[in-house]
């Protein structure tokens, strides 16, 4: 899976980026199909902001989560797209 770290009015950091990367490589032990992700990290004055756009195969999940802390918006918006990337396995095994 290819993930792609981007910052808005923020600089992305090693830490910052390798705590992405690490959770969101553990959607894949839930579907092997993801192809790529792009991640885009904003800050407005006080509240930080997470979001992802992850392709899959047939589908194309988004999720976004605010926060006061971006590594509480990060793992917001990694429980989003765990239980969307859940929700889509089962619809596509289902046919």
């Amino acid at each position: 899976m290819q993930i792609t770290v981007s910052g808005h009015h923020v600089e992305v950091t090693e830490p910052l980026r390798d705590y992405v990367n690490n959770k969101l490589a553990k959607l894949q032990r839930h579907f092997d199909n993801i192809t790529n992700a792009d991640v885009t990290l904003t800050v407005d004055k006080l509240i930080q902001k997470a979001e992802a756009n992850v392709h899959v195969a047939g589908a194309d999940l988004f999720a976004t989560c605010e926060s006061d802390d971006m590594y509480a918006a990060i793992d917001s918006m990694t429980d989003k797209l765990d239980r969307q990337l859940i929700k889509h396995k089962e619809k596509v095994l289902g046919r």
